[in-house]
């Protein structure tokens, strides 16, 4: 079949009348060679002929079979996390297949009408698909609706999984392999489409298992919250022997959260007000609002940097409102450098000589001390671009100050705001506190595994805030590690910080070589920003590997706000991974990078011309005959994306190789329980946000059916 141009694998298995009687005559040639008048020695060899014919073209019908069964219903493929493949050099991603012309050729024969009957399911199925709706509420049948129901290998009229979409496009080809993708790609970031639910999760579970199991820093961003990640993740933790080097940051849960400090390690002081300022909005008059945020918060930035003071949101708020302590505070610093005697005194003896009414406008309402210490300043002619900053901000008009600064009040009281206070401005200083801290130089170091729910479906704007500021402090790791390495000292930290971030190392050397960084950002459209950009295109040279999870690409291009910079995130992704998508325009990202190719159709022609000579004898000829024609279509088209079955992607993979695969479903039978409090939170976090994708977990046996059917009597009075 496959040696003709034209394959024909939807129609009857015509091979079964050869093949039965090929078997039955070596049969009778094997039991009873007198039927045939044969010697014994000419029958044996006889059977064995027909024998070898009757199994080689019954290898031909179980072909045909074996495809058109497919074409209906797939087998499963689960499997328990423990029996996922792991390899120093590649990445595995299911079971698929090299997608070429021959499956787009195969994929375009289903479409045809007079194959339906092997592509869809028969009159059984869909009889007892209704059966099992109508006899739902009939008294002494409902127990047959529920055995027709049930997905057991004893009912052959057993309902199709909800996986939906169409299963032609995997069963073009009957021989699956294992889908390996080298690891050397990976710095090329890879980026994975799907609609919802529709496996893109279970895809990063099977990633994420295999980043652990290797020994990779794994970081993973989770928005959403989904309860079944953060416990794949905590098993594979323990299943490695890394649940030492696991942290958990959830915003949801800040009293079993790790601490964060989303401001307090930049390699350049300026990083803390960019990290701030990229929240605010950007758009008309804003832009000169945000543009004097960041000058204001740059300087209260630098002063406390140079008063040996992390920065964090809590102290940013504090000053914003009110720079006038700030400025006391560094004023006495500046004095105590410059060798100043009895500051104090001059303030205090300055300060009672000021009167209010002599005060230009601006001055009004501020402290005598604080404007005693400018005084006092200026005559010192000291000389501290800290110090010029801050006095031109004490200098403006307070009422004039909260306008400008109005934009960022806001995102500050959000951020600073209940427990979530001590969760991303955490006290250092505080010995009541046990939970951990953890900053991603440290992590790196450790090779640990961190785990960021950010509970976005609460609260968006602080979800994006902090995701943001991570996503920036791990730019400025990368760009850290790639000019220093791994063992450097900390970045940008004051000096008696840095000695108190040290500890939380707990004595580990660091590491000589630079470790491979997997970072999985899950729905990361509720994520990108100005700090994504620089991550993609600089960050690989550190290490950094970046797997993307979004629904549409519409969603980032509408969380950046431009379609030219979305391109130029796009095309930062070397490696694509399309589950189901519902967006045309989604589904062209792929499609378009894929050639065209040439199809052949069979077209039936059949003719009648008349004699032109009567003494021939000949009053007509007819002719009947079959004619293949050559078109060119596209590989795949965006309606293939559209019918995608759950858990079914195509990768495009090491430069532009497609391939068709099976993401395996994950068995969690083998899991290692979480502790009580993690247990606690995953129930809660199930509760909140409920993924509805557990279509895989159906697993019920026609005993389950009856069992449901009749209740127990004890059970009956128990209220559910």
């Amino acid at each position: 079949m496959s040696a003709h141009p034209m394959e024909a694998l939807l129609r009857p298995p015509v091979e079964l009348w050869s093949t039965c009687t090929a078997l039955a005559a070596g049969t009778l040639a094997w039991l009873a060679p007198w039927a045939l008048m044969m010697p014994p020695g000419i029958a044996t060899a006889s059977s064995v002929t027909f024998f070898g014919f009757g199994l080689w073209r019954g290898r031909q019908a179980w072909r045909v079979l074996r495809y058109q069964r497919h074409m209906k219903r797939l087998p499963e493929y689960q499997v328990r996390a423990d029996q996922i493949p792991v390899s120093r050099h590649k990445l595995f991603l299911g079971k698929g297949f090299r997608w070429t012309q021959r499956h787009t050729q195969r994929l375009r024969d289903t479409l045809k009408p007079e194959v339906q009957r092997y592509v869809q399911p028969g009159f059984l199925y869909q009889w007892a698909r209704q059966k099992e709706i109508a006899w739902e509420s009939v008294p002494g049948l409902s127990l047959l609706a529920k055995a027709l129901r049930s997905r057991s290998r004893w009912n052959p009229l057993a309902p199709l999984p909800a996986v939906g979409g169409k299963p032609a496009l995997h069963a073009v080809e009957p021989h699956e392999q294992s889908v390996w993708m080298d690891l050397g790609e990976r710095v090329g970031h890879t980026l994975v489409l799907g609609t919802t639910r529709v496996g893109k999760t279970r895809l990063a579970e099977l990633l994420i298992t295999q980043d652990i199991r290797r020994g990779d820093v794994v970081i993973v961003f989770d928005p959403k919250g989904d309860a079944d990640l953060l416990r794949r993740i905590y098993t594979e933790a323990k299943r490695a022997g890394r649940l030492d080097d696991f942290y958990l940051f959830h915003l949801g849960f800040p009293e079993l959260s790790a601490r964060y400090n989303a401001i307090g390690n930049f390699s350049r002081i300026t990083e803390v007000a960019t990290r701030i300022a990229n929240q605010l909005p950007n758009e008309g008059n804003s832009a000169a609002f945000k543009e004097f945020a960041w000058r204001f918060v740059n300087i209260i930035a630098r002063a406390l940097v140079s008063l040996k003071r992390r920065p964090d949101y809590q102290q940013i708020r504090r000053y914003i409102n009110d720079i006038e302590p700030l400025f006391v505070e560094y004023a006495g610093h500046c004095a105590q450098v410059a060798g100043i005697e009895s500051w104090e005194d001059l303030v205090e003896e300055r300060a009672a000589n000021i009167k209010e009414r002599n005060l230009p406008n601006a001055l009004r309402g501020r402290s005598m001390e604080a404007i005693a210490c400018m005084r006092l300043l200026q005559e010192s002619a000291i000389y501290d671009p800290v110090l010029d900053g801050l006095i031109s901000a004490f200098k403006y008009d307070k009422t004039y100050f909260d306008k400008i600064v109005s934009s960022v009040g806001p995102l500050m009281e959000k951020l600073t705001t209940g427990t979530i206070a001590a969760l991303i401005s955490p006290n250092y200083q505080d010995e009541h506190d046990t939970r951990p801290i953890f900053e991603w130089m440290d992590v790196i170091r450790r090779k640990g595994i961190v785990y960021v729910g950010l509970d976005a479906l609460t609260d968006t704007t602080v979800a994006s805030a902090v995701g943001n500021s991570m996503f920036a402090d791990l730019v400025s790791v990368a760009g850290h590690i790639y000019k220093h390495g791994v063992a450097s000292g900390h970045r940008g930290q004051p000096q008696e910080s840095r000695a108190d971030a040290s500890e939380h190392v707990h004595g580990q050397p660091a590491a000589a070589n630079i470790p491979t960084i997997s970072l999985h950002a899950d729905e990361f459209n509720e994520l990108i920003g100005d700090e994504f950009v620089p991550l993609l295109n600089k960050a690989g040279g550190a290490g950094f590997q970046v797997t993307a999870y979004t629904q549409t690409w519409s969603d980032v291009e509408a969380r950046i706000g431009s379609k030219a910079k979305a391109g130029q995130v796009a095309g930062n992704f070397n490696t694509m991974l399309m589950l189901r998508v519902k967006e045309l325009d989604t589904a062209d990202m792929l499609t378009e990078q894929l050639p065209r190719v040439e199809v052949f159709s069979l077209m039936s022609v059949s003719g009648v011309d008349d004699s032109s000579d009567p003494g021939s004898g000949v009053d007509f000829k007819s002719r009947n005959e079959d004619r293949i024609s050559v078109s060119e279509v596209p590989m795949l088209t965006a309606a293939d994306m559209v019918t995608l079955p759950k858990g079914q992607a195509f990768a495009l993979l090491e430069g532009g190789q497609l391939w068709k695969i099976r993401i395996p479903l994950p068995d969690s039978r083998e899991d290692t329980v979480m502790p009580g409090d993690f247990e606690a939170m995953a129930s809660a976090m199930r509760r909140s946000y409920i993924t509805n994708d557990h279509w895989y977990r159906v697993t019920d046996h026609w005993w389950h059916a009856v069992s449901e059917a009749v209740p127990d009597s004890s059970e009956q009075s128990v209220s559910p």
